[in-house]
């Protein structure tokens, strides 16, 4: 039913630690359909390869260098895959509109700080990189985690066609009765719009590592917790 597909570790002092475990789905063509986005904002997760050898530097460049980014526009989260997929960082970018996007990539493409000081040191350090837009489920918000710190999960769930009206109300129970049993914290609910469709997204937050493999044992013997996490809506691969 769940893909985890990642665990991020740090990246740097302006990094969190975030804790996921990355399983690729076999691509599939699916159309995805149901209610239109009530607003323009979206989410753009980026993700970066990095050559191994080159990771301390790409991190350490990042650390001194991301406000150059930041300065344009609202940067969610930054970090370092730490199981998963080693040597990649994973971020999150919101937008109000694709042309606020637009906007801001050609003003990156005209800023001689950014290119000097970080593009062209960064890009020979990565092998590739991926980036996928998404957008947050109608009822779900940004929550920030309640202290500093900690590791994040990203869940990925394939979902089968319909969009949210088919499978947000089973969904979200789902997540509902983790959150709301204190089991873990949910940062936010995304699912993709542009990438691979019909996924849904789950980025939470644990105290620790030790934490979330304590919870998960609890909480797999918590009657509510299973039956609101049967619902038909998703599919593993």
């Amino acid at each position: 039913m769940i893909q985890i597909r990642r665990i991020l570790g740090k990246a740097s002092r302006h990094a969190e630690h975030c804790l996921s475990v990355k399983s690729r789905p076999t691509p599939r063509a699916w159309i995805s359909t149901g209610p239109q986005q009530q607003h323009g904002t979206f989410y753009e997760f980026r993700t970066y390869y990095i050559q191994p050898h080159l990771n301390a530097a790409f991190l350490k460049l990042t650390n001194e260098k991301i406000h150059l980014r930041t300065a344009h526009s609202e940067l969610i989260g930054y970090w370092s895959v730490e199981y998963g997929g080693l040597n990649q960082v994973f971020h999150i970018w919101k937008y109000d509109s694709y042309a606020q996007r637009a906007s801001v990539r050609a003003a990156l493409a005209q800023d001689p700080n950014w290119i000097e000081q970080y593009i062209s040191k960064a890009m020979p350090m990565l092998s590739s990189q991926d980036n996928e837009v998404t957008y947050l489920v109608p009822w779900s918000k940004i929550q920030k985690p309640p202290k500093d710190g900690g590791v994040f999960e990203l869940a990925t769930f394939q979902m089968k066609p319909g969009g949210p009206a088919v499978w947000g109300r089973a969904f979200q129970a789902a997540v509902g009765t983790h959150t709301g049993s204190g089991y873990a914290h949910a940062v936010g609910v995304f699912h993709s719009e542009f990438g691979q469709l019909n996924q849904v997204f789950v980025l939470w937050w644990f105290e620790s590592a030790d934490q979330r493999a304590a919870i998960r044992h609890t909480s797999h013997e918590d009657a509510r917790v299973v039956a609101a996490g049967c619902f038909p809506a998703a599919r593993s691969q």
